[in-house]
């Protein structure tokens, strides 16, 4: 990472295009994260700049592929990477996971005062999950995939430590 940029963020450093979704983080943040509004995939982040990646609800929103192989090329030999991430629904499996993502989804409404953010929205998601399962297992060899509730799936993955 430039010395520049890390003056710039000591501990954490959250990017995003999305310059509201920024805004909102910074008035939020506690002082010890940086924001910028930007795109990962062409920011001039110096390759092993990173011990850990972290990537909510975004990968949809872009080339998967090209992504996850930025992501890793980020990483520190020996650092983590996890993504949640949206999918859409292709097989039976998926549709009874979505069944129940219905019935939680509708209990959250009841139980939680949702806002909505304004962030764009993109659905349904492009890839579907067995789709993201397998460019993820191309992409991060050893990775985690995992299906859950509400439209979501996650990969864990830790960068070799001879990368």
């Amino acid at each position: 990472m430039s010395r520049q940029l890390r003056t710039l963020v000591p501990d954490v450093l959250g990017i995003d295009r999305h310059q509201a979704s920024i805004d909102r983080a910074r008035e939020k943040a506690n002082g010890e994260s940086a924001y910028l509004a930007g795109d990962f995939m062409d920011h001039p982040f110096e390759p092993a700049s990173f011990d850990f990646i972290t990537s909510v609800a975004s990968l949809h929103h872009m080339d998967v592929a090209a992504a996850l192989h930025r992501m890793r090329t980020l990483l520190r030999p020996g650092g983590g990477l996890v993504v949640i991430g949206l999918a859409r629904s292709s097989r039976p499996a998926d549709w009874a996971a979505d069944l129940l993502g219905h019935i939680a989804d509708r209990l959250h409404k009841v139980t939680k005062n949702e806002v909505e953010d304004g962030a764009p929205k993109v659905w349904p998601p492009p890839q579907t999950y067995s789709q993201t399962r397998k460019l993820s297992r191309h992409a991060l060899p050893g990775a985690q995939y995992r299906r859950h509730l509400l439209w979501r799936y996650s990969i864990v993955w830790t960068a070799p430590s001879n990368q």
